[in-house]
């Protein structure tokens, strides 16, 4: 069990409010704070070269941490300033051509989508959906049906942005490698509610954020590739970092997945994420996992029981996101009702997950994503303003 009153004194935000966005962009805690800014104070005493030179040990921790909490070695870890730029780094290194297809779920982010169907567009490629089950899930079947030797990636999604269902990523990825394809998971909602092991999910690549449920900085994330995956791509873009100048004609890449970094970045953001992923491991996985999972199950319940008000999460095993909808109320009306009782919660809009809201004719929905930190107060004050909306 998590030290509630510990996550609370470490988190000055939760005071005084609601705060069930982590989906969004989390409360960081005290240390990851201290981390970026003492760093920044240190760039403006000597300079933003030297005082990185200071923290090479410290960076480098980074990506042992992440490595830690994702079962691997660091060297297969890059570091990015998000999980799309990771995922996207990763997508368009892959080669296409004519013929060749991409698939992706029903609950693919926008994101993802639209470099989909712009390297489509491209290459002669083509994108085509993996149905969803009854559930809401990723149907294993119909994944099944579609793999064939032409799939050269399936795009899946752990977690959607717009609901808390878990799609079977294992499961998923098995049946895509055994007929050849790649698989690359996006984990941006997973990464820090879920457990993440890379070897027993079996994906080639995996993008994360920082910001969200590993209450990291904002600009930050990773991107985990297959070591011997790694070894024989070439990213899309590179620099002195990701490769060296060799010969007046020629180049070296990194090894790993240096590869997919660049040199310039973000060190006090980076640091502030390293010590976000320790505090995690600190205080716990599996029970801030637990506690997460036991704030959004609370929630899904007591909503429910409200008139007017109907949960919208699918699928069978869940997550930390609650979505809902109120009858006869506007989702961003809500979310700026609740904003002035200093309640936080956001609005997922049919276009960041446009083929699953189409199907449901969801034009939008609330969404509350609680941390470990919230408080079941915090949940009752929330579902009583719900329940008072006009």
């Amino acid at each position: 069990m998590v030290n509630i009153s510990r996550l609370r004194a470490d988190t000055p935000g939760c005071e005084g409010q609601v705060f069930l966005d982590s989906a969004g962009s989390s409360l960081p805690p005290r240390i990851v704070v201290d981390t970026a800014i003492d760093h920044l104070r240190r760039e403006a005493e000597i300079g933003g070269y030297r005082a990185a030179n200071e923290r090479l040990d410290d960076l480098a921790a980074v990506k042992t941490a992440i490595g830690t909490l994702i079962n691997a070695d660091p060297g297969s870890i890059a570091l990015s300033d998000s999980a799309s730029r990771s995922w996207t780094d990763f997508f368009y290194s892959v080669p296409l051509r004519a013929g060749d297809r991409i698939l992706i779920s029903g609950a693919d982010y926008a994101s993802n989508a639209i470099a989909a169907l712009q390297r489509a567009r491209r290459s002669g490629a083509v994108v085509e959906a993996v149905p969803s089950d009854s559930s809401g899930q990723l149907d294993l079947d119909a994944l099944t049906a579609m793999i064939d030797e032409r799939v050269k990636l399936v795009s899946l999604v752990h977690v959607p942005t717009n609901g808390g269902l878990v799609n079977p990523v294992a499961e998923a990825a098995r049946i895509a490698r055994r007929a050849g394809a790649l698989v690359l998971l996006d984990a941006c909602q997973s990464a820090g509610q879920l457990p993440l092991d890379v070897a027993e999910l079996g994906v080639d690549a995996l993008s994360a954020t920082g910001r969200k449920w590993l209450r990291g900085p904002r600009g930050t994330g990773f991107l985990y590739v297959r070591p011997d995956l790694a070894a024989t791509m070439e990213p899309e873009r590179l620099d002195l970092h990701s490769a060296a100048w060799t010969a007046p004609g020629d180049y070296t890449l990194a090894a790993g997945a240096a590869r997919f970094e660049f040199w310039e970045c973000d060190v006090a953001a980076r640091l502030g994420l390293g010590a976000a992923v320790r505090y995690l491991l600190e205080n716990g996985p599996a029970e801030v996992y637990a506690a997460i999972a036991e704030r959004a199950a609370y929630l899904r319940k007591t909503l429910a029981e409200i008139p007017r008000v109907t949960v919208r999460d699918r699928g069978t095993q869940h997550a930390g996101i609650v979505s809902f909808t109120v009858d006869g109320l506007d989702p961003v009306a809500i979310r700026d009702r609740l904003a002035t009782e200093s309640i936080t919660v956001t609005v997922s809009h049919r276009s960041s997950t446009l083929l699953d809201m189409t199907d449901r004719a969801l034009p939008a929905v609330v969404r509350a994503s609680p941390h470990a930190f919230v408080s079941f107060e915090d949940l009752d004050r929330f579902r009583h303003a719900v329940a008072a909306l006009p």
